[in-house]
């Protein structure tokens, strides 16, 4: 993974996390809009641990992915399509803003809709 910011918001937002680990700052704030704020390093870890367990077995396809930026700040535009071991399937549409102070990740702000199954948005 490229150490540049746009590769780190690449990894983080493709669920890619380990490889976003080192970037993170100890006290990054990650605002879940509507859901909740994570505050800390270990605190955005364990989150993403958890939605890597979450995920488990399934797949996770990127329908749309699109980034903005290249320094201090950058956006990550998604539409994924998750798919679970029981066939259960899901759209979300995200955008994950990220904002870095000395080249680790300062703060994250993430924007999520669930999508219809059949929905065209892409």
């Amino acid at each position: 993974m490229s150490s540049s910011t746009r590769g780190v918001a690449e990894a983080f937002s493709g669920h890619r996390f380990t490889d976003a680990y080192p970037a993170l700052a100890d006290d990054v704030r990650w605002d879940l809009v509507g859901q909740d704020t994570l505050v800390g390093r270990q605190a955005v870890v364990d989150a993403c641990e958890g939605t890597l367990a979450e995920l488990g077995e399934g797949a996770a396809e990127f329908e749309r992915f699109v980034v903005a930026g290249d320094g201090d700040v950058v956006a990550v535009d998604t539409v994924t399509r998750y798919v679970g071991v029981d066939g259960r399937t899901g759209r979300v549409s995200s955008c994950d803003v990220y904002e870095f102070r000395d080249g680790r990740v300062a703060t994250i702000r993430s924007y999520a809709v669930e999508l219809p199954p059949e929905s065209a948005q892409a």
